[in-house]
């Protein structure tokens, strides 16, 4: 066995046994988090301490970066996607017996797109805001329990979580990297960053 077929492996394992900790009582509240709309007053918060921080002008170039991140982060996820043609747990023939799969996409399992933009959105938004928010670091309360649902209702391995986490906080400092180039470049730029 080749040492990523051994990866691939406990991969596999560590998804079983951490899918079959779920119960159905436990099912609601899972497909819950793991819905993006369930979220909605996290991005009004957001949205309230760009505009606190930032005021409006600011807050909607935010926005709209923000929305290129989202964006840019799908398009890479499904690139990978299609190119690595991993099957999610629910679909491999040899694990669909073997774990509760409470939900059944169809689509390729690497690397988790909710993982990802949930990271990124996360990452960018920390650090357009820790200086003023310290309270802001919870947000990373977000990512890990979207990224975890994923595993818990059987459609992602913990590598395509894991993966989609490291990819998400990537396009987020590349965001407010970018982000940090464009203010200084225009009439925008103060000394908030």
């Amino acid at each position: 066995m080749t040492f990523l077929e051994e990866i691939i492996q406990k991969d596999r394992a560590i998804l079983v046994y951490l899918n079959n900790l779920g119960s159905t009582e436990y099912d609601a509240f899972w497909l819950q988090v793991t819905d993006k709309y369930f979220w909605i007053p996290l991005y009004l918060l957001i949205l309230f301490l760009f505009f606190r921080y930032y005021g409006w002008k600011k807050t909607l170039v935010l926005l709209v970066i923000t929305a290129g991140l989202v964006a840019f982060t799908d398009q890479i996820v499904n690139f990978i996607k299609n190119s690595t043609h991993r099957l999610r747990p629910n679909m491999d023939e040899e694990l669909k017996y073997l774990i509760r799969a409470v939900k059944n996409p169809k689509s390729f399992s690497f690397v988790s797109g909710h993982a990802t933009n949930s990271t990124a959105v996360s990452t960018f938004v920390i650090l357009l805001l820790h200086k003023y928010a310290k309270f802001i670091y919870l947000i990373l309360i977000w990512p890990l329990l979207f990224a975890y649902s994923r595993i818990y209702l059987g459609i992602h391995f913990p590598l395509d979580v894991f993966f989609g986490i490291l990819l998400g906080v990537s396009i987020g400092f590349t965001f407010y990297f970018i982000t940090q180039y464009l203010f200084k470049k225009t009439f925008l730029y103060t000394k908030m960053f």
